[in-house]
């Protein structure tokens, strides 16, 4: 009895240690998503801070720096430089957001947040698995951790305001693509004129299975439904993505080009782009 109890104790803690492990998928099919990219201006006091793919926006302010999404475990060496690169102090940011609670823009959060001290802000949808390192993401086994996990210190909800010095940003809550998938809304200014920026969560289906077969995600196609109508009826003067293929960012910026926000004004590539998601979400929900 003695032993089966140890034996039944090893197995138990063995099963702890497994789930606490991070293991982060391999990105070797994306070797974009590693690739350095020389950060530069978007506009105004928005800044592109990210690896080729991986998109990751530095927002100055007043009263301290904002950094939306890290890339990978391995990105936080390339964002910290790309941020010096430009001139800023790293231990300036304030405020750390994501536009989604996977591993390949929340793989360096937690090193960032433990330099920068920055205040960690997550959707309701998606604060439990930034919480438990993707542990309890719908579409994976919950068997390791894919990054390492990060306590929000404040839950967002949609339309919340995220106000740091003269910035305020507006989250939209997208859910689909994760529970808690979001998009954010704000104004920069240079010294031309204002712009209305989206750096949108585009609402791509993760999920191989049928959506009535992910018991896990129950709401799931609702969600989907609730984000693509929502996305529709945006207006905005710039727009911007969690990847950089999805605004086709290396044919609008060349490294080294010029500052030019206008080549992020292509509303038609956008709404191009959320008429093919409906698509495929519509053949999704047709599968029997």
């Amino acid at each position: 009895m003695k032993r089966t109890l140890i034996l039944l104790l090893f197995f138990c803690n063995a099963l702890i240690a497994q789930a606490q492990r991070v293991l982060e998928p391999s990105a070797e099919k994306h070797p974009e998503w590693t690739r350095p990219f020389p950060p530069f201006q978007i506009a105004g006091n928005l800044y592109y801070v990210g690896t080729t793919d991986l998109a990751c926006y530095l927002i100055t302010t007043s009263g301290g720096n904002i950094l939306i999404n890290t890339g990978l475990a391995s990105s936080e060496p390339q964002i910290t430089a790309n941020i010096k690169t430009l001139g800023f102090k790293v231990s300036d940011t304030k405020i750390l957001l994501t536009t989604q609670a996977h591993f390949d823009h929340m793989g360096a959060m937690a090193a960032i947040k433990k330099i920068t001290k920055a205040k960690m802000m997550v959707d309701e949808g998606d604060a439990a698995v930034a919480a438990d390192g993707g542990l309890s993401d719908y579409d994976l086994k919950g068997d390791v951790r894919t990054f390492n996990p990060v306590k929000a210190d404040r839950i967002l909800h949609n339309g919340d305001s995220i106000k740091l010095g003269n910035m305020k940003l507006t989250i939209l809550h997208h859910p689909g693509h994760t529970k808690g998938s979001c998009s954010y809304l704000f104004d920069v200014k240079d010294n031309k004129r204002n712009y209305r920026v989206l750096i949108a969560n585009m609402p791509t289906i993760v999920t191989n299975k049928k959506f009535t077969d992910i018991p896990s995600y129950p709401n799931i196609a609702n969600d989907y439904a609730y984000t693509l109508k929502a996305m529709q009826g945006l207006k905005f003067d710039l727009w911007l993505a969690s990847h950089g293929i999805q605004f086709d960012l290396l044919s609008k910026h060349k490294p080294g080009s010029p500052y030019n926000p206008m080549v992020f004004a292509d509303k038609k590539n956008y709404y191009d782009e959320i008429n093919e998601l409906q698509d495929e979400y519509d053949k999704k929900m047709a599968l029997k």
